[in-house]
């Protein structure tokens, strides 16, 4: 893929380190290993990377946005997902969905979304599980160590680190936003990755599990 279709430099996309990976393998996510470090770790491939957040992007802007949920667990994954959320007015869910809440129309908090991202599939199966039961296509941020069943549409990339999740959230954004026609460039995004990243002084608590 040349540099130019890129959604943005891959110097940016090196920085925040997206592409650095897990030590560890599933099946589902060999195909989108580039090499494998000195030290072990598998390097994920850019282009790949680039090509599936715009992909997500796209997916998702042609959905109402009362009709997309977002979930995030890990501490950077929340604060990251959940200014995406807000900036293209979508839900988010904190932490473990609960079982029942997209299959059991008698609870008070049953919704019915048409489309789920996930950033981790490991602390996100109750989503993942709740969403394949009733074929809610799923979008998932996933690591070299992530299962990838019942995953629609993988985006591979360090869904641990915080500045490559508030990349891979501030492309998501920016792009859906694109998509629907709210924005025609970049420099009409008044966000900055800083945004979608967990400030050092935040009391946010952890998800409890």
């Amino acid at each position: 893929m040349a540099e130019e279709e890129f959604i943005a430099n891959q110097n940016d996309y090196l920085e925040a380190g997206i592409h650095i990976a897990t030590k560890v393998k599933s099946p589902g996510m060999e195909r989108f290993i580039y090499k494998v470090r000195d030290d072990g770790l598998y390097l994920l491939d850019l282009a790949t990377i680039n090509s599936r957040i715009k992909i997500a992007a796209s997916m998702i802007a042609r959905y109402d946005p009362k009709d997309v949920i977002v979930t995030a667990s890990r501490i950077y994954a929340i604060a990251a997902a959940e200014k995406f959320a807000e900036i293209i007015h979508v839900k988010f869910i904190r932490g473990r969905v609960t079982p029942g809440i997209f299959t059991n129309p008698l609870r008070e908090d049953f919704t019915e979304p048409k489309l789920l991202l996930i950033s981790d599939s490991r602390n996100e199966k109750q989503a993942v599980k709740e969403a394949s039961k009733v074929g809610i296509p799923i979008v998932g941020l996933s690591d070299t160590d992530n299962s990838t069943k019942f995953i629609d549409l993988i985006i591979p990339a360090n869904n641990r680190g915080r500045r490559s999740l508030a990349f891979i959230y501030f492309l998501l954004a920016r792009e859906v936003l694109r998509q629907r026609g709210e924005i025609k460039s970049n420099e009409e995004f008044k966000y900055q990755v800083g945004d979608f990243e967990l400030k050092s002084d935040s009391r946010q608590p952890m998800p409890a599990f």
